[in-house]
């Protein structure tokens, strides 16, 4: 079936109201796109920024009158002025499969994969994690994620010690770094975030592939006073630089912390944040985005 394309140019203040205003004139379903190559980083749970410029797309069946539905619009959002618009053909497609295609086998490092579950792995010998994209942040195609896996995978031979016997995984989004820690030989990892739905992500996905019995999801109050040889901790800079005197105190010594979620210019910020307990090593760029790591003075 043929559909169009509806697409207004917006504000982040006005983009709401007019998504809201699409769905209720029979919007098939609504996109925010960025209309100015502005990047946006990862948020702090419950906030979901918009773009300076937003384009705000609403998808409609080709026999529907769009322009009753910009009439519509334009009624419901007097006296403010409607945005610029313009309406286009779109052609048909089997989206989930095309979306299915785009998202592809990643390796990182010599050992690890990270698989969409309707796809063979190619190194079936590899440390192969089944992974699919949903609500909760991380499935390694972001440059944080990738930089904390290259992280693991470099230190592989050393997980499956007694020294990695346990491992704390602050922020731990889907899941992904405490189930590679555990599958490349980690005994027991702490996933922690503050969003309930990172929590679900992380069980379902280490149950996935058949390491639950080796990660315990928990909130921040939950995680116990312990001491780990590995802390690890893919959020923002802020934070990262507010918890560094709570990580520290979690690492043992002579143990690692890896971070991430770091842009370029924050990088020596936050180090600095760390020197009083950790030796630092050079930052590792990616694309934009740095991973710190450091060793726990003794």
């Amino acid at each position: 079936m043929p559909w169009l394309q509806l697409t207004f140019e917006t504000t982040p203040d006005d983009a709401e109201q007019l998504s809201d205003l699409l769905s209720e004139a029979g919007a098939s379903a609504v996109t925010f796109l960025d209309s100015a190559d502005q990047p946006l980083y990862e948020p702090p749970v419950g906030e979901t920024p918009l773009w300076s410029r937003t384009r705000v797309m609403g998808l409609f069946d080709a026999a529907t009158d769009i322009n009753q539905v910009v009439e519509q619009i334009s009624t419901e959002l007097t006296p403010k002025p409607l945005p610029d618009w313009r309406v286009s053909p779109l052609e048909d497609k089997d989206w989930e499969r095309e979306w299915m295609e785009n998202f592809k086998p990643m390796s990182f490092g010599e050992h690890l994969w990270i698989i969409p579950s309707w796809t063979k792995p190619p190194q079936p010998d590899a440390i192969n994690i089944l992974l699919d994209p949903g609500l909760a942040f991380g499935t390694g195609t972001h440059p944080t994620t990738a930089l904390c896996l290259q992280w693991l995978d470099e230190h592989n031979a050393t997980l499956g010690s007694i020294q990695y016997d346990e491992v704390i995984d602050y922020g731990c989004g889907s899941g992904i770094l405490a189930v590679a820690a555990a599958m490349l030989g980690a005994k027991h990892i702490w996933a922690v975030d503050n969003d309930p739905q990172a929590l679900i992500a992380t069980h379902d996905n280490a149950t996935k592939n058949s390491v639950a019995e080796s990660i315990e999801a928990v909130l921040p109050e939950a995680l116990p006073d312990i001491k780990t040889p590995l802390l690890l901790a893919n959020i923002l800079a802020q934070p990262l630089m507010d918890f560094a005197d709570r990580f520290a105190q979690h690492v043992s010594p002579g143990g690692h912390i890896v971070l991430s979620g770091i842009l370029g210019d924050q990088a020596e910020q936050v180090a600095s944040c760390y020197r009083p307990w950790f030796e630092m090593e050079a930052p590792v760029l990616l694309d934009g985005w740095v991973r710190l790591a450091g060793i726990r003075h003794s």
